[in-house]
Formats: structure tokens, sequence, C-alpha cells
């Protein structure tokens, strides 16, 4: 008897399947064990000594794999072909040998890059053993996030305000947007004006754009006012009143080449792009492509491996790719030879193969019935990128004309059609932040040197400079990934803390740093300078994927960051005061009192204040507007219970609240609103209730009744059933503009997600 573990549950029936009767499959559901949450988790006076303990909701899934070994004679560890996957294997081997259920059994781990019978009976037949290389990788990254995180937060509670975090690779992300929104802050437009030329030949009218005027070549601001712009105009009105002439045509092919295949960075960014979906729900419907799908003919992985940095495909792949467009798109839709791709990514780690389909033939509108909206759109999205990627390049003809009006005025007008569609038949990359009215995308008539064309109409057009763009979650992938920052299994969860810490807001798709996320990053920025640095960050990558290729040891790494970074802590900590990473002084004086101004951070945001408070009380918005201190409410008819003091609703931080006004002698509050209680047994403590509260910024969550005991709290209405994948007691109700309503487990290692309709008021 064989017992094989992989991660998530969904992929262990499949697996089973195809292993047959002397297997049994079961899943370990994530990290079995991580670092016990305190101090001294890692030591680092004894080599960087680290302290695990097992995960409190998986131990029941690892008493399941303990009991199942016992009829077993081998263990396989199948779980994900990464560094993640292989330390969790490990893990597991720990946990099991200090149980003492290894003895005479045989540990292989097996990989495989996609889950189908060939694929996964070819792992099963040529297993290795654990690699140390990987897993010393994967601690020294542990480590460190752990160091920086239990280090540094306690550091920002005492300095900014309770309640926050700093990570290791978040915090150059909440760098990168700050910066872009000083960018655009300090940007002043200027004004510029083209001048445009409508023109006509055989019906069809043409544009063209002033590119030389007087015998002077014209650059952006060469025209920069109305009435420059006016006179230009009225001098070629003169000019062109017999048509233009037309004093050169260029014509050229160029060739546009097919974008390789979706590594997992770039499947973010298009999926952003063309579906509209977050970097997190791109991944979780990854994961379940790759998991598996019954498609007609039993459940098998759609999709290969969806956390890689390769564009190679494999050699039987191409094989595949290549019959198959020939047999549906024709021979003369392929190249020569396959082609193959080099990967650009800095800090490529292991060498899996691209984002492709399992099974090219596996055409997205023929298996659209059996997938979900989502997931039938980010199959297609990756089958057609995966297919377009072997198929002939584009053959695109392009034609320039320059258009004389009067001596030494030009018009040049541009345009391109496409001659041999190629890959662009089926697949096109999108772009982030287009220019508009890209001008090589026109059709010209036929254009013949000699020939005038008649003008039509001269347009002064006014322009402004724009501000570099906010990053949207595709330009933000993009970003981290060319600067090295982070992997691509933790590009999702860079964002998704920035968002849950609420240093960051997305606004119509953008990132907006919030008043929190400024101060802090100025706080990293002023005192942890090289942390948050993009080339320091990059390099200590480099230097974690030599530790995963066996170049470099782990413990020496740790040591070369620990003391310096130790050093800023105690430093900081001693010399540093609140308010000078609070407080942002301004050359001007308060008009109450005469003392100096500083922007400062307060409950609810930045504020300008006067450094004489609280002898004086002068503030103002950082609009200008002067802020009117407002008198509490008392509460009619109550007293404090604990002091029979005047009851009055106050303001903080996390919205109104009733408190007593003894304070600070009394500290009794209540919330201004009972909590609902939605009656759904708390699935962590079984002890309480999940009641409906409100953050700080007035987004609705659910936590348990007895915090702060448990500190369970999901963002989604949950509901009393359990998961049908993996059995956690709660689901959660979510609804969203493309999906409608569905219930899904709030359980991250978990990925089922189906339709629901809620029950009518009737």
């Amino acid at each position: 008897m064989n017992l094989v573990i992989v991660e998530s549950p969904a992929k262990s029936k499949t697996i089973e399947k195809y292993l047959g009767k002397d297997f049994a499959v079961l899943a370990s559901y994530g990290h079995v064990r991580d670092l016990i949450p305190k101090e001294g988790a890692v030591d680092t006076d004894h080599n960087f000594d680290m302290k695990y303990q097992v995960i409190e909701r998986n131990e029941r899934h690892v008493q399941a794999i303990s009991k199942a070994l016992k009829k077993a004679d081998t263990l396989y560890l199948a779980t994900d072909p990464d560094r993640e996957g292989e330390a969790i294997s490990w893990h597991l081997v720990e946990l099991l040998k200090a149980k003492g259920k290894l003895k005479n059994k045989r540990v292989l781990r097996v990989v495989f890059n996609e889950i189908t019978k060939k694929a996964v009976n070819d792992a099963i037949a040529n297993p290795r053993e654990l690699s140390h290389d990987l897993i010393d990788a994967q601690q020294a990254r542990r480590a460190l996030d752990y160091l920086v995180g239990f280090n540094l937060s306690p550091l920002l509670w005492k300095k900014i305000r309770r309640g926050l975090s700093a990570g290791r690779v978040q915090s150059p992300a909440l760098r990168m947007i700050v910066e872009r929104e000083l960018e655009i802050e300090a940007f002043k437009a200027e004004e510029f004006w083209t001048i445009e030329a409508d023109t006509e030949k055989d019906n069809q009218t043409f544009s063209a754009k002033l590119s030389h005027f007087a015998g002077e070549k014209l650059d952006k601001f060469s025209i920069t006012n109305e009435g420059d712009a006016s006179k230009t105009e009225q001098v070629l009105q003169a000019a062109g009143k017999n048509g233009l002439l037309i004093t050169k045509v260029e014509k050229k092919q160029r060739r546009r080449n097919p974008a390789p295949p979706f590594t997992t960075s770039t499947l973010q960014q298009e999926a952003a792009r063309k579906l509209g979906f977050t970097t997190q729900r791109t991944m979780r419907v990854a994961q379940q492509l790759y998991e598996g799908v019954d498609v007609g003919e039993g459940t098998v992985g759609l999709i290969t491996y969806m956390r890689t940095d390769s564009v190679n495909l494999a050699n039987e792949a191409l094989e595949d790719f290549r019959a198959f467009i020939a047999e549906r798109y024709g021979n003369d839709q392929l190249p020569k030879e396959a082609r193959h791709f080099k990967t650009k990514a800095k800090n490529a780690q292991e060498a899996h193969e691209a984002i492709r389909p399992t099974a090219v033939e596996r055409v997205p509108q023929e298996i659209k019935n059996h997938l979900s909206k989502d997931q039938a759109r980010l199959y297609e999205l990756i089958w057609k990128r995966a297919v377009a990627c072997q198929m002939i390049h584009a053959t695109i003809h392009t034609v320039a004309a320059d258009l004389q009006c009067g001596e030494g005025n030009i018009f040049r007008a541009t345009g391109s059609t496409i001659a041999k569609p190629g890959f662009m038949a089926v697949y096109l990359e999108g772009k982030d932040d287009a220019a508009k009215g890209d001008g090589d995308e026109k059709m010209l008539p036929p254009l013949i040197e000699g020939e005038t064309v008649a003008l039509k109409a001269i347009r002064p057009e006014q322009h402004f400079t724009e501000p570099p763009p906010r990053y949207g979650e595709a330009s933000l992938v993009k970003a981290l990934e060319e600067h090295g920052i982070g992997r691509p299994s933790t590009y999702a969860s860079i964002i998704s803390t920035l968002q849950d810490r609420e240093y960051v807001t997305l606004e119509k798709k953008r990132f907006q740093p919030t008043d929190v996320g400024r101060v802090v990053n100025k706080f990293l920025t002023d005192y942890f300078t090289r942390y948050v640095d993009y080339d320091f960050t990059a390099k200590l990558e480099d230097e974690l994927d030599a530790v995963s290729r066996g170049e470099e040891d782990w413990v020496p790494l740790l040591q070369k960051f620990w003391g310096p970074f130790k050093e800023r802590i105690d430093h900081t900590q001693e010399n540093v005061k609140r308010s000078d990473v609070t407080h942002e002084a301004l050359d001007e004086k308060c008009p109450k009192c005469g003392e100096q101004l500083s922007i400062r951070l307060g409950r609810h945001g930045r504020f300008i204040g006067c450094n004489n408070y609280p002898t004086c009380d002068y503030t103002r918005d950082l609009n200008g507007n002067a802020e009117e201190r407002e008198e509490p409410e008392i509460v009619e008819g109550r007293q404090c219970p604990e002091c029979s003091s005047d009851l009055v609703i106050k303001k903080g931080r996390y919205g109104k609240f009733i408190g007593c006004t003894g304070y600070p002698k009394c500290r009794y509050i209540e919330p201004l609103e009972k909590p609902e209680d939605t009656g759904v047994s708390c699935p962590k403590c079984h002890k309480g209730t999940l009641l409906k509260r409100k953050s700080r910024r007035g987004k609705i969550f659910y936590s348990c009744s007895t915090y702060p005991d448990c500190d369970y709290a999901i963002w989604n209405q949950p509901i009393a059933e359990p998961c049908p994948k993996c059995g956690w007691p709660v689901l959660t109700i979510k609804t969203t503009k493309r999906n409608g309503t569905e219930k899904v487990c709030p359980q991250k290692e978990c990925s089922f997600a189906e339709s629901y309709d809620p029950p009518s008021d009737s």
C-alpha cells in the first residue's frame, strides 16, 4: 500500500483515480506547521534555530495522514513543485518522525507540473529525495519575514500608532505606490498645441499632423498657447487653399511576433487588463483549473502549474501545439520551427514550464459548458496565448506620407494595414495605459507622390501634459517583477496585505496610499532606508535563489542581514521620538499664536496643527479649511455603569462610540450600535457566535463574539454550512459584479466556490 500526500483535497480524488487501488491520496490542506507566534521563534543567538508548532486548523489532517500511514509501506510526498511545496513536505516528515511513524517506511518526493494521468504516473516512477536546498531557501525566507515583522511592527506601534505592521516585501511595494502619488502631486501640467489637417481623397477622409512649420521641425512644445496656434492656423489656411501636395510616400513592411506563453506575473497582468480580475481572483481560478475540473471525461487538470517564472514549453507540448495548429488553421500558419522563448524575469526561480493547457485539443468553446464563468474566461485566455505563441508572425504594412502646405510647411499622415494576421487571428496582448489615438492604427487611402489632396479643415488642438498614472494591479505586478521584488506566488498576497492593513485603497482600479500608508512609508524610508530599497530587496531575493541552488548557506545570509538590521532597530528605538515620525514641519506660522505649524497624523488621518498644542488648539485640514471642534453629544437618561458619570457620543478611529465623561480615570466604552448576531457558531473556538461589525473605515466584517479570547474574523456574510471540499464548518456568501452571488470557503487553502441564489423574503 502506498500513501500519497498532496496539498489540496481538490486534486486528491483525480490523482487517486490515475494511480489505482494500491494508492491512497490525502491532502495536507497547505502548510502543516509554522513558527510559534511569539518572540524567540527564530533564535538569533543560536544559528537562527526555528521553533515550530502545528497549525491548529490542520492538526486533524496531520492526524489523518498519521493514521493512514500505519497501513502504507511507502510515503510519496506530492506537494506543489516549488519552495513552499518542498517545505510543506519537509514539515510533514518532521512531524511524522517526531511521532515515530516513519520507521521502516520509504519516503519519496515526487513532482509533476500538470495533473494528467501520464504526468502523475511518470512522477511516481521517477521519485527523488527531498531537496534540502529548496527547504533551506524557504526557511531563510520565513525567518527573514519573521525577523522584520516581529521587530519592526512593535516599533511602528510606539512611533506611529498601535496595530500597525510592516513586511519585508510589502514595504518596498508600499514605497512604489507612495512615490508615484508624490510624483502626481508634484506634477505641474504644461500646455501644448498640435495642428491637424483633415484631408480627403477618393471620398475617404483622413487626418495628418503638422510636423514642420516655416522650415523648422516641430517638437511637443513648439506651440504652447492659443495665440500662436491661431496664427499658425491662419498661415496654413492661406497656404493650403488649393489643397495639399503629396511630396513623399514611404511604405514599409514590419513583423510583429507573438507574446510568450504566460508566467504567473503576465497571467495576473493580462487577466487584470482583459478580464478585470484581481490578482487573488486570478490565482484562485487558476488553482481550480490546475487542480482539475470534470469536463465530461472525469476530473482532469486543465492547465499546468500556475506559479512559475518560466516561458519554456516542453518539447512534447510543442509537438502537440504544432500538430493542432496545422490541422485547425493550416500548415501556412506554422513557422518552420517551434518557437522557443527565453525567460527575461529578474531572479527567475525554479525551471517549470510556462502556464499552458494540458491538452490543446480541449478547445475553450467545446468545454465551456463544464466550467464556471470565471474558469471559462481564464482558460480561454491561457489557451489562446499558448496557441498563438506557436503561430507565424503577423505581417503589417505601414504607410507614412508627407503633405506639403505651402513652402516649408509639412503635415505627416501615418497608417497601417494588417497584410497577414498570423497569430493575431487567435490572440493579441493587451497594454497598460495605452496611448489614446495611436496614429499607426489608422487606414489611409492610396497615396501617390505628386498628387494633390483636398484640404477640408485645419484644426488646432489644445493638450496638457498628464501626470504618470497611478498603479493598477497589472502595472504594480509588472513593476514588482521588473524590480525583482517578491515571487510569482507572493504578488497577490503583497497587494492584499497592503489593502488589509489599510495602507492603500483601490479607487477606480488604481492604488492610492492612505494617510497612514504615507506616514508608515515616510518612517521606513527615513529610518530604514536600506530595507525598502528596491535593489537591496532584489539582491536579497538573488541570495535566496542562490540558497535554493545550493550555492550559498542560509545561516550566513541571515547573520549578514540580522546584525545591521538589529542595530538600526535599537538606534531608532532610542533616538527617534514619535513627533519626529508623525509631524512634518511646515514653513508657516500659526495664525492663532504665532508658533510653527506642522502636518500631523491624527485619529482620522493627516491634518495641519499647531506645535504649541495643547496650549493652542488651532487645526485645519490639508485643503486649508479650519476644523471646528464638535461638542460631544450627551446620552440622555443614562449614566456610566462603572462610575455614574454622564455618557457621551465620541468619535474615534473606528467611528462613533459611547464613552464616559470621566475619561481617563474611567475608561468605560460601548459601541454606538449593538453588533448584529448572525447566530452562526464560530468555527474556530466553537464558543461564541459571529457578530456583524464595522471596521474603522465603515467596511462590514464578521467576528467572534468572544473577542479578544478568539480572533476569528471574515469579510463576507457567514452561513452555517460545511464546505463540501475541505469540511470547514462555515461558508460565506460573496457578491461580485461579474459572478453574481457565490458561496465560497473562507479558508485560503481551499478553492471551493459555487453560485448561490439567496432565499426570497417570502
